[in-house]
């Protein structure tokens, strides 16, 4: 007899949270910006913006790479959100 396979349950979107990692004045984050407030908005998840600029750690980390979008605190993506992407993490 072949034992079941336990899945993990993943967390609904609404309960998952999108951090974008960007600086003032790249157009790049507001790029990415409006693509993840449109996908967070249609799934109901969190969204935070957090600027390299103000903090020294996240600049030495991620500098070279902004914008970087992170879900539930790791690294999803950078430079360019792709909406089906994003949208498909979220909701597996």
């Amino acid at each position: 007899m072949t034992p079941l396979l336990r899945r993990e349950r993943r967390s609904s979107p609404a309960d998952r949270t999108v951090t974008l990692i960007g600086k003032p004045d790249c157009h790049l984050c507001e790029q990415a910006r409006e693509v993840i407030v449109r996908v967070t908005a249609e799934l109901g998840t969190g969204f935070e913006e957090r600027d390299i600029t103000q903090d020294e750690e996240l600049y030495r980390t991620y500098w070279e790479q902004i914008p970087v979008t992170l879900i539930d605190g790791r690294q999803h993506d950078f430079w360019r959100v792709d909406e089906a992407r994003l949208r498909a993490a979220l909701t597996r």
